[in-house]
């Protein structure tokens, strides 16, 4: 009874320890269900010393030691897997065989095969697909209780001389067999409630940011202002639960929800010292009402207690802040401050991902703008001098004319950066080259041949015309003989195939402007449905140029 005394209080010892341990991020080290080699060597280090420990604190008897060395090799093996456990074993069987002893090789041996047979069960459980079964209080005190029987069988078969054995077992047994196995699961269970709290803790944090991240996202893409902060702030105080939740650009509040909200006005200026500095040094400013004091910078009956204020950043540029807030009586949970982070890297990410998009729209409308202006001018020039030298022989002639170049330019003035329809765009193609023929008279012959089902195809404004237009001044009007353009369009296999074809072959690559509208169609058609559409050209010298336009089909052919 005195050694189960001695062995419990030192078991109780370790366990203070333990429990002390607990409360530091090293613990969380051993909550791994498969540790990677760094955690291992934790382990190892851990348990190693555990067992070292153990052995010097034993308790002397019968030329022995009464000690509860096999918790460690046990608990390392469980935790460690089977090479981990051998170590642990070893390091702690050769340090009590260098304390000699009739039993001294009897415990080495055992406690090296005490740390790879729990290694052994718990690569056994892994490969059942049950290795929190690992972490089970009753695996432990079982797996302990097993290593501890091992150990007396080899005493008795190793140790000498066998009286000696005998009476050694007789009195150490119970108590070591008791106490370990009782230790070993007393350990795990509290391993166990510690990784219960973290796996808890966090599927909570993925659970409230899932939840975050599926309300919120596209809000603030749709532009960084008052409406859609608040709508995010809303959604952030809903899912986290803190007192309130604010949201500031660089130089006003834009957004308040929750405690507070009655003095907090969206549109006022930014009055928070630390809402500054977090804007001004680009980190995060935490102030929870104890290390640093937090006084609301509007109202003094203000009934908030702490403030955590994350910049929002665009790039390495800090464009405003999110602020959670928590009430005077109630504690600022971590939880909340990591969350807080992480809610500030989704809303940033969305609001560059907002003004990415601005600017392609924006970069889409100069665009199509810059192909207007190519357009008009040397265009409307050559117009205006063919309807002035046919006004006097042919007034009606003219006069249709002018309807034509009207219709073109209304139509070229109204074109939208979005999608058309194919029939959309021979329409502007037919005012265009209206004029053209009559420019050209006999010596221009365009033939289109579209069918009818793709004319509700869709395909970027200013797609066919620049082409056609291309074909028509670096084509056709430089030759002798008639000007033959042909214009055809076909599905293949999910793709609208578009091609414009002048019998002229004088395409030659240019980087100049005077490729821009070429070059322009190309990259509308790329940044809209993808690099693998586009534009190509085929020429054979002053035999044809045939340019070829692939657009993925919008609509099933009827």
């Amino acid at each position: 009874m005195p050694l189960i005394l001695l062995l419990t209080q030192q078991m109780c010892l370790y366990l203070v320890f333990v429990y002390l341990a607990s409360k530091t991020p090293l613990f969380k080290v051993l909550t791994e269900s498969s540790p990677r080699l760094p955690h291992k060597i934790i382990i190892y280090l851990i348990f190693s010393t555990f067992c070292i420990m153990a052995t010097y604190f034993g308790e002397q008897t019968h030329g022995a030691i009464a000690n509860t060395r096999a918790m460690g090799a046990v608990l390392g093996g469980l935790l460690g897997g089977p090479v981990t456990g051998l170590a642990v074993g070893l390091t702690g069987g050769l340090h009590r065989y260098s304390m000699g002893g009739f039993t001294d090789v009897a415990c080495a041996l055992s406690t090296t095969l005490e740390g790879l047979s729990a290694g052994l069960l718990s690569l056994t459980l892994r490969r059942l697909g049950k290795p929190e079964l690992s972490y089970h209080p009753l695996v432990a005190g079982l797996a302990t209780f097993y290593a501890e029987i091992m150990q007396m069988l080899i005493i008795l078969i190793v140790a000498k001389p066998f009286e000696d054995a005998w009476a050694l077992v007789q009195q150490i047994a119970p108590p070591m067999l008791l106490v370990n196995s009782m230790g070993a699961a007393l350990f795990m269970s509290m391993l166990k409630d510690q990784k219960a709290m973290f796996d808890k803790l966090s599927s909570s944090f993925s659970t409230k940011a899932l939840k975050i991240a599926e309300r919120s996202v596209g809000l603030l893409s749709q532009g960084f202002n008052e409406r859609t902060s608040a709508e995010v702030a809303q959604i952030v105080i809903e899912e986290t639960n803190v007192g309130a939740v604010a949201i500031t650009d660089r130089e006003k509040l834009l957004a308040f929800i929750g405690i507070g909200a009655d003095h907090h006005i969206p549109g006022t200026p930014i009055a928070s010292k630390i809402t500054l500095e977090a804007i001004q040094d680009n980190k995060v400013m935490f102030a929870d009402g104890v290390e640093l004091p937090y006084a609301c910078s509007i109202s003094p009956q203000c009934r908030l207690g702490s403030s955590l204020v994350i910049p929002l950043r665009s790039d390495t540029e800090v464009i405003g802040t999110i602020k959670l807030y928590e009430p005077k009586n109630k504690l600022f949970l971590n939880i909340n401050r990591t969350l807080g982070e992480g809610i500030a890297r989704l809303l940033s990410n969305q609001i560059l991902y907002g003004r990415v998009e601005q600017q392609k729209i924006l970069l889409t409308q100069t665009e199509l703008k810059l192909l207007q202006a190519q357009v008009n001018p040397h265009f409307l020039f050559n117009a205006l001098n063919t309807i002035g030298a046919i006004i006097r022989r042919n007034p009606d002639k003219a006069r249709g004319l002018l309807q034509q170049l009207s219709q073109f330019l209304r139509i070229n003035l109204k074109r939208s950066p979005d999608l058309v329809s194919l029939a959309d765009e021979l329409e502007h193609i037919e005012a265009y080259l209206g004029i053209e023929r009559a420019r050209f008279i006999d010596k221009l012959s365009v033939d289109i041949r579209i069918p009818v089902e793709l004319m509700q195809q869709k395909l970027p404004a200013f797609t066919l015309q620049p082409i056609i237009e291309n074909a028509v001044k670096h084509g056709t009007s430089q030759l002798l003989e008639q000007g033959r353009i042909q214009v055809t369009g076909k599905a293949e296999a999910g793709i609208l195939v578009l091609e414009v074809t002048d019998n002229a072959g004088l395409y030659q690559a240019k980087e100049s402007s005077e490729g821009l509208g070429m070059n322009l169609v190309h990259k509308r058609i790329q940044n809209q449905f993808g690099n693998q559409y586009g534009v190509k050209v085929d020429c054979r010298a002053d035999e044809y140029t045939r340019v070829t336009i692939t657009l993925p089909l919008t609509e099933k052919e009827s």
